[in-house]
């Protein structure tokens, strides 16, 4: 795992998301994530939102793993739409608000996401004079996996101490 020693605070903007939601255990699941993934931007494609400049892609996680029980956990595959868009069937739509977050850069494998986190909370939070807020917490990925190497900006939600 490679920490690319980018990790900031930064005021993120409001933005619209689709999304599908999963319910259960995810932790590991290559094939469960490629599925929603490919799920939506089949719908998304011939929608022409996928692409320019503003496009994000996420996964929100609304559960601390190490609370909820695994059958119940929620997690959502998103991309960012213009607020706008309607959605229908299995797609959601919702709206994350603008917050202050630490952003966490890493290049990882598919084993590696947890490691990440671990480091996060483990490390960096109790080392940064914050602390993690109630909003939502999410993986950001500025770009394509290559080689089975995932980059990936882990988003959290602060407040000082």
């Amino acid at each position: 795992m490679k920490l690319n020693k980018s990790v900031e605070i930064r005021e993120l903007p409001k933005m619209t998301l689709a999304y599908i939601r999963h319910i259960g255990p995810y932790k590991g699941d290559d094939q469960l994530f490629q599925n929603l993934w490919n799920r939506l931007f089949a719908w998304a494609g011939p929608r022409g939102l996928i692409g320019g400049r503003d496009f994000r892609s996420l996964v929100i996680y609304h559960d601390d793993p190490n609370v909820t029980i695994e059958d119940k956990l929620r997690m959502s595959v998103c991309i960012t739409v213009p607020p706008e868009t309607k959605v229908d069937g299995e797609i959601g739509r919702m709206e994350l608000e603008a917050a202050r977050y630490v952003i966490a850069r890493f290049e990882v494998n598919a084993q590696q996401f947890q490691e990440a986190w671990d480091w996060l909370y483990g490390e960096w939070f109790p080392a940064s004079g914050y602390q993690p807020d109630e909003k939502l917490c999410f993986e950001m990925y500025p770009e394509e996996p290559r080689d089975g190497k995932f980059v990936v900006d882990i988003c959290v939600p602060v407040k000082p101490m």
